[in-house]
């Protein structure tokens, strides 16, 4: 075999492996498999643009505190114990939470919009191994 399909080879199959990993990242923790598609749509946007803040134990989110010692600035609210209406949701994404001080304004839009806040409406508020005291919440 020529010195240069030789180093190929190798070079290919870690492509491959490193995608795959990738792959299964993306799917990892999101436990809504039978639901509308707008909700299961939704749980993967929220997985991807709203878990570094939030924790939801149904997408595998651990981006708030579960704790009130642990709490950062940038921690948003943890969705296991904080109930959402769809109204509330689609007001905080287009005005950045409800203080406008870390949450970016349109995180998404239009029918992503939709279906992230159909998510929470139906997924918030359920309890979780992450789930802390009402008191923690903000």
């Amino acid at each position: 075999m020529p010195a240069v399909m030789s180093r190929r080879v190798p070079l290919a199959l870690a492509v491959i492996a490193a995608g795959a990993v990738l792959a299964a990242c993306g799917s990892r923790g999101i436990d809504v498999h039978g639901q509308s598609a707008d909700v299961e749509s939704g749980a993967k946007l929220f997985a991807a643009r709203c878990a570094g803040c939030h924790t939801l134990d149904v997408v595998g989110a651990e981006g708030g505190a579960t704790s009130i010692n642990d709490r950062e600035r940038v921690d948003g609210p943890n969705f296991n114990v904080r109930k959402e209406q769809r109204e509330q949701v689609l007001y905080a994404i287009r005005n950045g939470g409800y203080s406008g001080a870390i949450m970016p304004e349109n995180i998404v839009v239009g029918k992503a919009a939709d279906d992230v806040a159909a998510f929470l409406a139906q997924y918030s508020g359920r309890g979780g191994s992450k789930a802390a005291p009402a008191s923690g919440t903000p």
